[in-house]
C-alpha cells in the first residue's frame, strides 16, 4: 500500500483523487485547511491564499470560525472518499490543557480520525503542543503531525524532540523534513526513537537521501498537496532508493504500521 503521509483538502475534492490516481497512490492522510492555493487563477488571487497560509503557520488563525470551516471541509472529503482518505483532525493550541484534551476526544477521536495534525504552533512556541501529546497518549498513542517548514525554527525542532522524548508512546511526525533546518531535523530524529520525518517540500534531493539513510524506519513519503505534487514526491523517493523493503516502508509501510492498516 502506497500512502501519501501529508495532504490537504482540495477544492474540488475529485481533483485530488485524480492526482493520487496519476501517482499510483492508494491512500492519503488528509488535513483540514483554510488556504486553498489550488483555487487561485492569477498572481493576485494566489497572494490572497498565501496570506491566509501565513496566518495559519504563524499561529494567528486560532479563532473558532476558521476551525469550523476547515472541519466541515475535511468531514465532507473523508465521507466522499473513505477508501482513499485517512483523516487527521486539528485542534486549537491556545486553550487550557483540559479543553485541548476535550477537543481531541471530541474533534479527533469522536470524528473517527486516525491522528492529529497538521499542528501549527507560532514560531519559538512549539511547547504549546505538549497538551496535545498528552491527550494523544491518553488515546493509545495517536500520531501527531507538526508543521516543519518556516516559520518553524531549529529551536522549535529541538523543543519538539524534547517533548517527543517526554511522551514516548506518541509518534511525533515533523512535516516537510523540517524545511531549511532539515539537517537539524535528521539529527534530532536519529536521537529520538518516536520522532518521524515526513519528506515533502525538501529543498534538495540530497536531504531526502540522507534522511532515509539515517532514519530508514521513520521516514514517510508525503507530497504536501496541493503545494506539492504526489507524482513528483513519489519520484523523489524512488530516485534515492532501490526497489525493495526500504522503499516500500518509506512509501507507505511504516505509516500503515503506525495507523494499524
Amino acid at each position: 500500500m502506497i500512502i501519501d503521509a501529508h495532504s490537504h483538502v482540495h477544492d474540488p475534492v475529485h481533483s485530488h483523487i485524480a492526482l493520487l490516481d496519476e501517482a499510483g497512490v492508494d491512500r492519503a492522510v488528509l488535513f483540514g485547511t483554510r488556504p486553498h492555493p489550488e483555487r487561485a487563477t492569477d498572481l493576485a488571487s494566489f497572494r490572497r491564499e498565501m496570506s491566509v497560509l501565513d496566518e495559519t503557520v504563524s499561529g494567528r488563525s486560532n479563532g473558532p470560525d476558521s476551525y469550523q470551516a476547515a472541519w466541515r471541509e475535511l468531514d465532507s472529503a473523508c465521507a466522499a472518499y473513505p477508501e482513499r482518505f485517512i483523516g487527521f483532525g486539528k485542534v486549537r493550541l491556545d486553550l487550557p490543557a483540559q479543553q485541548i484534551a476535550a477537543d481531541v476526544e471530541r474533534e479527533v477521536v469522536g470524528r473517527g480520525f486516525r491522528g492529529i495534525g497538521e499542528l501549527t504552533p507560532p514560531p519559538e512556541r512549539a511547547g504549546q503542543i505538549e497538551p496535545v501529546l498528552q491527550a494523544a497518549a491518553d488515546h493509545g498513542g495517536l500520531p501527531v503531525v507538526v508543521h516543519g517548514f518556516a516559520p518553524t525554527t531549529a529551536a522549535d525542532l529541538a523543543t519538539l524532540a524534547g517533548l517527543a522524548r517526554r511522551h514516548p508512546t506518541v509518534p511525533l511526525v515533523i512535516s516537510q523534513l523540517g524545511g531549511m533546518n532539515w539537517l537539524t531535523a535528521i539529527e534530532l530524529a536519529r536521537e529520538t526513537p518516536n520522532m518521524y520525518l515526513e519528506l515533502s517540500t525538501a529543498n534538495i534531493i540530497f536531504a531526502v537521501r540522507l534522511a532515509i539513510n539515517e532514519v530508514p524506519d521513520r521516514t514517510l513519503f508525503g507530497s504536501d498537496a496541493p503545494y506539492g505534487d504526489p507524482v513528483l514526491a513519489r519520484a523523489t523517493v524512488e530516485r534515492v532508493t532501490r526497489p525493495g523493503a526500504l522503499r516500500d516502508r518509506v512509501l507507505g509501510g511504516t505509516l500503515a504500521e503506525l495507523l494499524g492498516l
